[in-house]
């Protein structure tokens, strides 16, 4: 097939190719954790559920470009030698995601959250190719939906809980919030603006005032959020036994970077505590809110005896994770079309978003 022609300032042609794989890999880690941030406020009600529905229509065009980009074989090499950890929220596509799936099968070597902690342990690469499938929530659709995926192609994974969710049929933080300022909800420290701004703002803020505005905008709007079910301590135990590990990901899902010290420690060890007491085990895996890291949170982790912390910086890591409390992932949604897959997958689609950014800055 013809390959498409570049954009304007993409490099083409041999050397220029060789050079642009190398410099690309090495654009260092943007600061404040993933590009774009975590998209979770706008993807459960309307107009944000079809702002994002607009964002990855667009990203999936750019997909098809590159996968057949004159460097995908040259990434999709280099890939093969290096750590795939895949970072989804929920399953709202089961046949996209069942395609992802298949993909994984041909492509690439699925392992388990125990395969990256006993490479880890006796310092030994894992095979090329590896590709280890998380979630971050735990949005009920992981036992609803992922589970009857993987469980039929048996593929591992992992799902990192909010702990104080458990049991409830509370919204995620982010969904209320939205959904609050889109029925007035309204907070003094807060100016609202639009509500598709609202999510940045209060991650802009320190936790004690976010919460502060989560409790404002709750009394002063004219309507509740709709209920979400969310797991249960025996849906745990179900994830458990058909193969999917539980990991950490705080009590509340704050910003890290924005609570003060005893609010870190809180938010891990009440977390630990409680999964330990509904798993009969304590988690040894961790997930950073918003997959940026913190060396507060990573100094109670080593206290708590954990062994892996994962980011959602959007790369790739080494088969041997050099730091395995900062092991890198990938962002990826069950919609996302099987090309745009594969060029996240080869590193390339998240390379030419850095370098989109550089060339920007």
């Amino acid at each position: 097939m013809r390959a498409l022609p570049p954009p304007a300032g993409w490099p083409a042609g041999g050397q220029d190719i060789g050079r642009l794989v190398d410099r690309l890999h090495g654009i260092g880690r943007p600061p404040g954790g993933p590009p774009g941030g975590h998209r979770d406020g706008l993807d459960w009600y309307g107009g944000g559920r079809h702002r994002a529905a607009v964002e990855t229509e667009q990203q999936d065009a750019r997909g098809e470009w590159l996968r057949f980009a004159p460097v995908q074989p040259l990434f999709r090499a280099r890939a093969a030698q290096r750590l795939a950890v895949l970072a989804y929220h929920g399953v709202t596509d089961h046949r996209s995601f069942g395609a992802q799936l298949d993909r994984l099968q041909r492509l690439a070597t699925p392992v388990s959250l125990d395969a990256v902690l006993q490479a880890v342990a006796e310092r030994r690469p894992l095979p090329p190719r590896s590709v280890l499938v998380t979630f971050d929530d735990a949005d009920r659709s992981v036992l609803t939906d992922a589970l009857p995926a993987l469980d039929a192609r048996g593929i591992p994974a992992t799902a990192f809980v909010i702990s104080e969710l458990i049991g409830t049929e509370r919204p995620f933080w982010w969904h209320e919030a939205d959904f609050l300022a889109r029925h007035g909800g309204r907070a003094r420290s807060l100016d609202c603006g639009h509500p598709s701004q609202l999510l940045h703002r209060l991650k802009a803020m320190p936790d004690p005032d976010r919460r502060r505005s989560l409790h404002e905008l709750r009394v002063s709007a004219d309507r509740r959020p709709p209920r979400q079910e969310q797991l249960t301590p025996a849906d745990l135990l179900a994830l458990r036994d058909g193969g999917v590990a539980i990991g950490n990901h705080t009590q509340g899902h704050p910003c890290l970077g924005r609570c003060d010290d005893d609010t870190v420690r809180a938010e891990i060890t009440g977390a630990h505590e409680a999964l330990t007491r509904w798993l009969g085990e304590p988690p040894i895996a961790f997930a950073y809110p918003d997959g940026g890291h913190d060396v507060r949170a990573e100094a109670v982790l080593q206290e708590l005896g954990y062994r892996l912390g994962f980011l959602s910086d959007h790369r790739l890591g080494p088969r041997l994770p050099s730091h395995p409390l900062q092991i890198s992932r990938l962002q990826v949604d069950s919609t996302t079309s099987t090309r745009r897959f594969d060029t996240i997958l080869s590193g390339l689609e998240p390379a030419y978003r850095r370098w989109r950014r550089q060339a920007v800055a």
